[in-house]
């Protein structure tokens, strides 16, 4: 049975947010086209949030990615606490970053070397600047639906709205991803779909003199997941090596969620340099990028006030702790796995025509399809409107899902008691819609 928790405080903050801010929107994805109002969250706890009205939620958003050990997770909370005594900005280098920085080296395949930055778009603009030092060529590949940051240049076909605006697929249009954003921004960039290997080659051939490096979510997570076809990461790799291009895996979300090594270590294909953000500091502010010695050591300088800031390092060394444990992974695998067999146990049941799948700690549910997603063009054929029935029914029932998009995330934190409470609530609300 649905309690339709009562959201007016929500609701009239919004309001009032709308009064302070384009749109009262204040961070990523604050409010979605497919609702009238967000909710306003009050804290988290756990697997839990709690809106300003009280209402709790089992929580599959995550922070959008960041939150692998739940909400408010003792032991980061208690190293940043720890650090906010000693100080939280000092103008120099602080012990934690040498420890920190020795650990994802042993972590992370590609990583020899590491730079720090505090936002994925920031690592993304440092990755093609080293790139583009490292092989004294300007151009960069990248795919359509990846999502590298908000930057003019990396954020060209990140979410076209439609197929006809893509153009035809072996001669994709560059789609601008924003009002004001600058076209010339662009000249430097190529847009492929993803998934294809021989288009891909077909390009190379005929730039591979002018091409500094491609960009690539490994797992494509900018809209319902998309996973590389078979070989095509290992056929990446030998493209990229033997044309001179700098392979760069895109791991701000993967990065320690599908293995304590990402989606490297996952697939065991290693790039030439990486960026990482969102999981590897527990939900503070922190990217890192990590790669071959030679390739990091091109010239470029990184300048940041707030790079490497002893806060953040303080949780992002307590994270890596908890996440080094043994069975973290194993248990975020079967704890995903639960969810998607639950999922797809009720669709049968029902006969309804839907995809469900997951990797360690990222699942999916997809209306409309029964098989796996080869690109962004694919996703048109999902069913978005169903997603949005189930989210809302789930929501006023006490489940918090993504606002637009059908993915969401496992953490430590996540029990087989939350896993079986949101399979018996998703399939109450699937009983209502079919």
């Amino acid at each position: 049975m649905s309690r339709r928790p009562k959201t007016d405080k929500s609701k009239a903050l919004f309001e009032d947010a709308k009064k302070l801010f384009v749109d009262g929107v204040v961070n990523s994805l604050h409010k979605s086209a497919y609702e009238e109002y967000p909710l306003y969250i009050d804290c988290g706890k756990g697997s839990k949030v709690y809106d300003a009205d009280g209402n709790e939620y089992i929580d599959y958003l995550g922070g959008y990615g960041p939150m692998i050990l739940g909400y408010c997770p003792p032991a980061v909370t208690a190293a940043v606490r720890e650090q906010l005594d000693k100080g939280a900005l000092l103008a120099g280098p602080t012990v934690s970053v040498n420890t920190v920085s020795k650990k994802i080296i042993e972590i992370v395949p590609c990583a020899e070397w590491v730079i720090y930055q505090n936002t994925g778009t920031e690592a993304v603009m440092l990755a093609f600047r080293i790139a583009r030092a490292y092989t004294g060529k300007d151009k960069i590949i990248r795919f359509e639906g990846h999502y590298h940051g908000w930057s003019d240049e990396a954020m060209f076909s990140n979410a076209p709205a439609s197929l006809d605006v893509m153009g035809p697929r072996n001669r994709p249009w560059k789609v601008p991803g924003s009002f004001g954003q600058r076209p010339a921004a662009g000249e430097d960039i190529f847009v492929l779909p993803w998934n294809d290997l021989e288009l891909l080659k077909e390009t190379i051939q005929r730039h591979s003199h002018d091409i500094a490096a491609i960009i690539m979510e490994p797992v494509m997570c900018n809209c319902e997941v998309v996973y590389p076809k078979k070989d095509y990461l290992e056929g990446l790799r030998e493209l990229t090596t033997e044309n001179d291009i700098v392979l760069i895996f895109d791991e701000v979300i993967t990065g320690f969620r599908l293995s304590l090594g990402g989606a490297q270590r996952y697939y065991n294909v290693t790039p030439d340099l990486c960026t990482l953000g969102k999981a590897v500091a527990g939900g503070m502010t922190l990217s890192c990028i990590a790669g071959r010695r030679e390739v990091m050591d091109s010239g470029v300088k990184p300048r940041g006030t707030f790079n490497a800031n002893p806060i953040s390092m303080a949780a992002c060394e307590a994270t890596l702790n908890e996440l080094e444990k043994p069975g973290v992974y194993e248990n975020l695998e079967r704890l995903t796995k639960r969810f998607t067999d639950g999922i797809n146990k009720i669709a049968k049941k029902k006969k309804i025509t839907l995809f469900c799948s997951g990797i360690p700690s990222i699942w999916q549910i997809a209306f409309g399809i029964s098989e796996k997603l080869n690109d962004y063009r694919d996703g048109f054929r999902v069913d978005k409107m169903l997603y949005q029935t189930l989210r809302r029914g789930a929501l006023e029932r006490g489940i918090r899902l993504h606002p637009f998009r059908g993915r969401g995330y496992i953490s430590t934190a996540h029990s087989d008691e939350d896993i079986e409470k949101t399979l018996s609530v998703i399939e109450d609300v699937l009983n209502g819609m079919f």
